[in-house]
């Protein structure tokens, strides 16, 4: 039996230059998974809740104690709930709300000798966790870009010497989803 693979393009909301990536998934793979592979693909820790929703439905881990309704995304297949055209939405960290706009731009019959999943494209680097959501991210990359900017020696330090917001790695990327997703 042929596996089907879908072709998702995952645009991190309300961010301008655009972070995207082009992933490829195999339809089977139930939402929990597709977790992971938004996680890894993107660059961020998994350290937050997070949901999908499709078609006004939500989906993600279940709450125990009931405060949240989402249907367990342990039960949910990708191929089952979405197709060639179809947009969904994935929110990682209740708190900084990042939301992911999906498109499956292309399905199609896995390659024999690939291994999925992978990554075949994106642009620039996730946010760092905790800096506020699309507006906290906004606000960083004009201090980082300001060196006379009275908080730029903090913020790097905060952020790091290696962050490049203008920075990613299909392959590492690819290498990250393979391992771990």
């Amino acid at each position: 039996m042929s596996r089907q693979i879908f072709q998702l393009k995952i645009s991190l909301a309300g961010v301008r230059p655009a972070v995207w990536r082009r992933v490829l998934v195999p339809g089977g793979y139930t939402l929990d998974r597709l977790h992971r592979v938004v996680q890894h693909g993107m660059g961020w820790r998994d350290c937050h809740l997070h949901s999908f929703e499709i078609e006004g439905r939500q989906y993600g881990e279940p709450d125990p104690d009931g405060e949240l309704a989402l249907h367990d995304e342990l039960d949910a297949r990708l191929d089952a709930l979405v197709g060639k055209g179809s947009r969904f939405h994935y929110t990682y960290d209740f708190g900084d709300w990042w939301e992911h706009d999906l498109l499956v731009e292309d399905a199609f019959t896995a390659e024999p000798d690939e291994r999925y999943p992978s990554c075949l494209d994106g642009e620039r680097a996730c946010p760092p966790e905790g800096v506020g959501g699309a507006v906290g991210y906004r606000a960083l990359l004009a201090v980082l870009a300001d060196p006379g900017h009275p908080e730029h020696a903090e913020t790097r330090d905060r952020v790091g010497d290696r962050f490049d917001p203008a920075a990613f790695d299909a392959d590492r990327a690819g290498t990250l989803l393979r391992r771990f997703c």
